[in-house]
């Protein structure tokens, strides 16, 4: 399971990274300018879902911790929500999704405080 989210999560940053380098500035309601903050959000949810992606999967297929695996697993879902609500707020959502944006934070820190945890109990 791990495995699988941590590849959907790799998969989707690619994807909607090329999408926001080449087909975001397209879409109607920019007409060719992207706002800064849209490319700041769309940069950092790209970023921050490679990242975490690229760690839980080396994380699945090296590990049978179950602390190291559960902080891995909480990490993902972490980065998914992060960058889901700033992807859904480049796209037109309502400012609001920026409330939730630091639940995906904290899960992202719960996640690398269970790694350190289980660092340090090796």
């Amino acid at each position: 399971m791990l495995q699988f989210f941590a590849s959907l999560g790799g998969f989707l940053s690619v994807a909607l990274g090329a999408f926001g380098a080449h087909g975001l500035k397209n879409l109607e309601r920019y007409q060719g300018t992207l706002p800064t903050d849209v490319q700041n959000w769309w940069s950092t949810a790209t970023l921050y879902l490679i990242v975490h992606s690229a760690l839980a999967l080396a994380i699945s297929l090296s590990s049978t911790d179950s602390i190291l695996r559960t902080g891995a697993l909480i990490m993902i879902i972490g980065a998914a929500v992060f960058a889901s609500t700033l992807y859904a707020m480049s796209l037109g959502a309502p400012s609001w999704f920026g409330a939730i944006t630091p639940l995906g934070g904290l899960g992202m820190l719960i996640g690398w405080g269970l790694i350190i945890w289980a660092g340090l109990k090796s």
